[in-house]
């Protein structure tokens, strides 16, 4: 017979959030996304100047950052027919169900001006900012969607 190894550091009982795959949110992480390199700059450079962390990614690959951590806002680029990230409305959803909260917060930049509900957009999306992107048009949502304002 052979001893226990000692050295085995493996995790044996993970913890209830491992077992549970729930995701505790991190409200100082807002997570950017769209195909822009350059509307993601400059919207992560507005994010920054409300005290909080962004983490810009592509929609292609948001739904894996998505799934892996719990940020309390993203940002999505809609792109010029506001469709460019709808694909990760889906994975925004499971998030909020398993939350049971309104988290993340959903922000679309849009090249029209109206209230998601005019815009004919998904519930998901609690508010539009119209482009161009300024930091007086989106920092003030930012700040209120995250309790900061």
């Amino acid at each position: 017979m052979c001893p226990a190894n000692r050295d085995d550091h493996s995790e044996k009982h993970p913890k209830p959030a491992a077992r549970t795959g729930t995701i505790a949110a991190n409200f100082s992480k807002v997570l950017v996304v769209g195909k822009s390199s350059i509307n993601r700059v400059v919207v992560s450079k507005i994010v920054e100047k409300s005290g909080l962390k962004p983490i810009s990614e592509t929609p292609e690959t948001a739904e894996k950052t998505l799934t892996g951590q719990l940020p309390c806002a993203v940002i999505l680029d809609g792109g010029p027919d506001n469709k460019d990230c709808d694909r990760l409305m889906s994975a925004i959803d499971a998030l909020r169900r398993a939350s049971g909260k309104p988290l993340p917060a959903v922000i679309l930049l849009s090249t029209r001006n109206g209230t998601p509900e005019s815009l004919g957009l998904s519930s998901l999306v609690d508010a539009v900012v119209a482009k161009p992107i300024t930091p007086e048009r989106l920092q003030p949502v930012v700040d209120r969607l995250v309790g900061r304002g």
